[in-house]
């Protein structure tokens, strides 16, 4: 991966994006730190779909049951439907 000061990824944005897309990734750092990565769009996609858990692995997890606020019994009021007649 290629590493691009943001001066230079500025100035020659339209490289930095060709050069993305023909060899993948590209690093922009600030002051020597990294700072950021140009991805491909489809790459982003991909990494994005692979974080994201399932309804199976979410439903299956301790994490996500525990995660769930449920209300106390009783708590929660019911709509009362409009009487016929």
């Amino acid at each position: 991966m290629d590493a691009w000061p943001v001066q230079d990824a500025k100035a020659r944005f339209s490289e930095l994006l060709d050069r993305c897309l023909a060899e993948g990734p590209q690093l922009v750092t600030r002051r020597g730190a990294d700072a950021a990565v140009l991805v491909p769009v489809e790459e982003w996609r991909r990494l994005r779909a692979a974080a994201r858990p399932s309804l199976k692995e979410l439903l299956l997890s301790d994490e996500a049951r525990s995660a769930i606020p449920i209300p106390e019994r009783g708590a929660a009021r019911r709509r009362r439907l409009p009487t016929l007649g």
